[in-house]
């Protein structure tokens, strides 16, 4: 198997309360902003791979939204199994060890953020490669970060960036986790202990839309752009 992402897994199961009441009757990632669904905004971004979606929230909708499309689906409407047991789920699917994930509620402008990690992507040293962005620059994001990035590129608990919501990630760490659900911390803190999860700053301009206040903030970001 490559040492390098050919697949990537996108996450469309979640139920979507912060994005309520636009999610009454939708899953987010059909909620649109600029006039094209979020997951739409996310397809975009990888070109050349492998797509997965995995599918819980009002699945029936995401399943038909694709139809036609070669895009396959990981289907959890039997349960709920977050971010990490949503992956090991989708892994005969993927078929592809590391993989690409990104999470579906956010917008970017600029580089290609699949593509930026790819190129930074360096198999004899990381288990995992996160796209970072700067506290001061996460347009859409309230509270914190999520990490401080070393000289080396390593990262460590800490505030000063936001993980985007896209990596590359080893998967071998799915066998020995027993639980049906679980996070992606799962593999995480594994990772950050033994120093191979490392992270690189996108250059670009990403607005997290997970709210309905995020939309207009995020289409001002998008206007202009001949990409969307």
């Amino acid at each position: 198997m490559s040492e390098h992402p050919n697949a990537i897994l996108l996450f469309a199961a979640g139920l979507g309360t912060r994005m309520a009441p636009l999610t009454n009757k939708r899953p987010k990632p059909l909620v649109e902003v600029s006039g094209k669904p979020l997951l739409d905004h996310a397809l975009a971004q990888c070109s050349g791979l492998k797509a997965v979606v995995n599918t819980h929230y009002f699945a029936e909708q995401i399943h038909a939204h694709l139809a036609g499309t070669d895009v396959l689906v990981s289907d959890e409407s039997d349960q709920l199994l977050e971010t990490g047991g949503g992956l090991k789920r989708a892994l005969p699917l993927l078929d592809s060890n590391p993989v690409l994930t990104m999470n579906t509620d956010a917008v970017w402008r600029g580089s290609n953020p699949v593509e930026c990690l790819k190129d930074e992507w360096r198999p004899k040293k990381m288990d995992a490669l996160l796209l970072m962005i700067p506290t001061s620059n996460a347009v859409g994001h309230n509270g914190s970060g999520d990490f401080d990035i070393d000289s080396e590129g390593r990262l460590s608990r800490g505030s000063e960036y936001v993980y985007s919501g896209v990596q590359v990630i080893r998967t071998d760490g799915l066998a020995s986790i027993s639980l049906e659900a679980f996070s992606m911390w799962a593999l995480w803190e594994s990772m950050l202990a033994n120093e191979t999860m490392f992270g690189v700053v996108y250059d670009g301009q990403w607005c997290d839309v997970g709210r309905p206040d995020s939309i207009p903030v995020a289409e001002d970001m998008l206007a202009g752009d001949p990409n969307v």
